[in-house]
């Protein structure tokens, strides 16, 4: 199944962009479903109908559906506390009934993550639209899965589950409580859960594309979230240039703004495959105004870019390791090697990820930013490289 992410600045109309390309695609004959994160019905605004925490049908072919965070919410705290109902009686904690429950933030992001796994391993649709709330929340939902796998293997490191037997007298030797076998299992059953929506993330068939209306406050935006996108190995497939005036407009004032416009379509154009979305001098509302839209088709082409390492060994003693980073500034760089693992930071936005195996018995010995890509030259250490290589 082909599943696209739709994100952009706020106010950009990336909901209504959504919402046609759900739409164009449906009228193909492809079984599609569009999910949505907005608390607000801007979805069902812009194709005319209301959806929620059930999925309804919009069109022939085209489902829609916003997941209720409140619900997920109260039955997974009632799961876990049926769960700890032991240490919570240990500690005289009184249970939590659902009716007094209301989600804490980050409860809507983890919904959206939980309906974007099931409708993507369902065999119920062949395309799966997900209108993703405005960009930097929209980042931040995308480092999420991977975010919460790294803080639980830390956390409760996968190798101390397999002392269960020894657990019990571990307790009366180190004359503290070990935790609980439930613990294990709810961290792993939440690993599991978050890898789920991690590989659909990470899949072939996934896109991101971003939607911005041209001029400077979108220009910015664009550059910030390419940014941040390259940073998790991601780079738009497309971006929706929204609400383009016509390239000869009469009135003065929107000549300005169209000549505004015209400029930054123009910066754009060397990075980005641009599509133009006219400006229908209304809000679009309805299956007729959003097919005017005629906004991009789906085609097969992902997202995912590879971080490729390089042997330089016979040439120059290192391997390098590149990593795409379009539009980044080498004053905004920054790294850190910490054991196995590399913080990299650009700007205000930052990524832990884990190093290659042939890089982890390696030093790091510098790091160039060159034609928008990161090369980071690490040296063999000669306690750890195999010999003869």
């Amino acid at each position: 199944m082909r599943t696209i992410l739709i994100t952009g600045p706020g106010g950009s109309g990336r909901s209504t962009i959504a919402a046609a390309t759900a739409q164009a695609a449906a009228g193909t004959g492809t079984r599609t479903l569009l999910l949505g994160a907005d608390r607000g019905d801007t979805l069902g605004a812009a194709l005319g109908v209301v959806t929620g925490a059930a999925p309804v049908g919009a069109a022939e072919n085209l489902t829609a559906w916003r997941p209720d965070a409140t619900e997920s919410f109260r039955a997974d705290l009632t799961a876990f506390q049926d769960r700890a109902s032991t240490a919570l009686e240990l500690l005289g904690a009184a249970r939590l009934d659902a009716e007094e429950l209301t989600p804490l933030p980050g409860a809507e992001e983890l919904a959206l993550l939980r309906a974007l796994r099931d409708a993507a391993l369902s065999e119920a649709y062949d395309l799966l639209v997900v209108d993703l709330p405005p960009t930097p929340h929209a980042l931040a939902l995308l480092a999420l899965p991977e975010e919460l796998r790294r803080y639980l293997r830390r956390l409760l490191p996968a190798e101390r589950q397999a002392a269960r037997a020894l657990r019990p007298v571990l307790g009366r030797l180190a004359g503290v409580p070990m935790p609980s076998e439930w613990l294990y299992d709810t961290a792993g059953r939440w690993d599991v859960e978050l890898a789920a929506v991690e590989a659909v993330l990470a899949d072939r068939h996934t896109s991101v594309r971003l939607v911005a209306e041209p001029g400077p406050a979108g220009a910015e935006a664009v550059r910030a979230a390419g940014l941040a996108l390259a940073l998790r190995g991601l780079r738009p497939d497309v971006l929706v240039a929204n609400r383009v005036l016509p390239e000869s407009v009469e009135d003065t004032w929107l000549a300005g703004l169209n000549a505004q416009q015209r400029k930054t379509l123009d910066e754009w154009q060397g990075t980005y495959d641009v599509r133009h979305v006219p400006h229908l001098g209304h809000d679009p509302r309805g299956t007729d105004d959003l097919a005017a839209l005629a906004v991009p088709g789906v085609d097969a082409a992902g997202s995912a870019v590879e971080w490729p390492v390089t042997d330089r060994l016979a040439e120059d003693g290192v391997l390098v390791w590149g990593i795409p980073l379009p539009g980044a500034i080498r004053d905004e760089l920054d790294l850190v090697r910490r054991g196995d693992e590399l913080v990299v930071t650009v700007g205000r936005f930052r990524r832990i990820v884990p190093l290659p195996s042939a890089l982890r018995r390696c030093t790091v010995a510098g790091a160039a930013l060159r034609e928008g890509e990161l090369r980071i030259r690490f040296a063999p250490d000669p306690d750890l490289w195999p010999q003869g290589r």
